[in-house]
């Protein structure tokens, strides 16, 4: 892309136009506390390798895998990454591809989308997804956006144990329309408590995620059974750790009518918080309320296979104002990365994983056990639990860390209500002298 400055007669020319007398005219909206007032205090220039030396330094002050041993989850998780994936990403024809408008000169990408498609349904058991979305947060506030427009009611509930930067998300978008949010309360159990929804035929979804913050497993089946009493009401199944479906039955299998989440664990390293990919899949029924693009597949006057953007239509550039998101592009190396991933593991390969990870949790989970820490809920999990240590822990939270160990997340941040809770994940990256390291230092 080139770059057009802009000399100061085409910015006064082009304030002229538009009725201003200066720049900061154009920010007047904006308020006052939002906005800097002075200049940037940005410092010197630096020579190359002082720059990467200082880029070095500020990289220390992280507490980051390999050097850290890491056992945290809460909604971003580390996974081997095959290294297949990597270099098959490096192709430039793969990492420069632009949105894929122009179906004829962009059978590649759009190939590579609808594959993504078909192994997210696969993977998800629902029948439609979509080319994917901007994380889960979004994902999830957008499936529900999706449900208000299909039962044109404006009032969801969203379990409480879904995860919190996601509930915050979600609030986010609906709000400000004027939707109304119901939050779930928690069981005993660690899971979700439905016997407070009110009235059926007031909701337009129920979201419910599983695993959920707390690691425990829900009930999805049941659950969607008593959502869908009304039939107009959506069941939303939310997740965080795709990986999880290789042993659970999926949303699909369950009732769930959208499934939605983040697919950063497919693939995609961390990077320090992203970017991410956010998963969509629903009902072919309500297809023409899915958000995003979808590409398909058709033939060409000659009888070839080919691919091309189907129900487009919903996207800003065409619909405007109409569109059913404000998100009009999806995260495609993200998303190829995930297939590259799914299609190297197989569902063999992820059941083998999704096996591993839950037996290492366990494996964490008895070892914390041992040292006087209790585990609050005792549902199911995968490879994240809810650990209560005694009081005083997060002095030795602390001294671990400096021992370059990351013994989990203090929760009490979203649950004022759970002093004392950290939690924990283990997933094939974590070996056993890693988690026998942890259990001795904790229960010493």
């Amino acid at each position: 892309m080139r770059y057009f400055p802009h000399t100061g007669e085409d910015i006064k020319e082009m304030l002229q136009e538009i009725g201003l007398e200066s720049l900061d005219e154009l920010f007047v909206p904006i308020p006052e506390d939002c906005r800097r007032d002075g200049d940037l205090q940005l410092p010197g220039p630096l020579a190359e390798w002082e720059l990467n030396a200082h880029m070095d330094a500020l990289a220390e002050d992280m507490a980051v895998s390999p050097e850290y041993r890491i056992f945290l989850g809460a909604g971003s998780y580390n996974h081997f990454v095959p290294e297949v994936v990597r270099q098959l990403l490096l192709r430039s024809e793969f990492y420069t591809a632009y949105t894929p408008y122009q179906p004829e000169i962009s059978q590649g990408t759009l190939q590579a989308i609808y594959e993504y498609q078909t192994l997210t349904t696969r993977l998800l058991g629902i029948e439609v997804a979509n080319a994917s979305m901007y994380d889960g947060a979004s994902a999830l506030a957008e499936a529900l956006l999706m449900a208000i427009r299909i039962t044109k009611r404006k009032k969801v509930a969203i379990s409480s144990l879904v995860h919190p930067l996601y509930r915050q998300v979600a609030r986010t978008y609906l709000t400000a329309p004027g939707y109304e949010v119901e939050e779930l309360p928690y069981q005993e159990n660690g899971t979700t408590d439905l016997s407070s929804l009110g009235n059926l035929a007031e909701y337009a979804a129920v979201a419910i995620q599983s695993p959920n913050f707390f690691g425990c497993i829900e009930d999805l089946g049941s659950q969607g059974k008593k959502v869908h009493a009304d039939q107009k009401t959506l069941f939303v199944a939310v997740f965080t750790e795709p990986l999880a479906y290789g042993l659970l039955n999926n949303p699909g299998e369950l009732g769930a009518d959208i499934a939605c989440g983040e697919g950063q664990s497919l693939g995609i390293p961390q990077s320090f918080g992203g970017p991410g990919l956010g998963m969509f899949a629903a009902r072919q029924k309500f297809v023409r309320n899915m958000p995003g693009r979808l590409v398909g597949r058709t033939t060409d006057r000659n009888g070839r296979r080919g691919f091309v953007l189907t129900l487009a239509t919903r996207e800003q550039h065409i619909r405007r104002e109409r569109a059913t998101s404000n998100i009009c592009s999806n995260h495609g190396l993200c998303a190829l990365a995930a297939t590259m991933y799914m299609a190297c593991a197989g569902g063999t390969g992820i059941r083998e994983l999704a096996q591993l990870n839950h037996d290492k949790a366990e494996y964490l989970k008895k070892g914390l056990r041992s040292t006087g820490a209790t585990i609050p809920f005792d549902t199911p999990t995968f490879n994240e639990f809810l650990v209560r240590f005694p009081a005083g822990f997060k002095e030795i939270h602390a001294r671990l860390l400096g021992k370059k160990m990351v013994a989990g997340i203090d929760i009490s941040t979203f649950y004022p209500e759970l002093p004392d809770h950290y939690l924990l994940c283990a997933t094939e990256t974590n070996t056993r002298e890693d988690m026998d390291a942890l259990i001795k230092e904790v229960g010493s």
